[in-house]
């Protein structure tokens, strides 16, 4: 099974195919979507897209990790991190054609 990496060319490429925009127009609308997934995300807000999955801003508080070379305990900063959660939809259609 070959892995490949899908980037924002390949994703305004089908989008191209698949609306008939100019390249450039897709790149556009593109960029913008994921603009407002961004700013969704950074005010705090939860980003649902139907029958893909969701998106959520989770908040991990400061806790003690351990260097695994040394034993040495170190801090380990609080940082905001997205949650993904699958749809029911999407995780049935990838195990559908993992099992094929």
């Amino acid at each position: 099974m070959a892995n490949k990496t899908i980037t924002r060319s390949d994703l305004v490429a089908a989008l191209n195919e698949e609306v008939g925009l100019s390249k450039n127009d897709c790149a556009e609308l593109l960029e913008g979507v994921l603009h407002e997934i961004t700013d969704s995300l950074v005010k705090g807000d939860t980003v649902k897209i139907s029958t893909f999955a969701s998106f959520k801003p989770h908040q991990k508080y400061q806790r003690t990790g351990r260097n695994p070379k040394t034993g040495e305990e170190v801090p380990i900063p609080p940082r905001k991190v997205v949650v993904f959660r699958p749809s029911l939809e999407l995780r049935f259609k990838i195990n559908q054609s993992h099992d094929s």
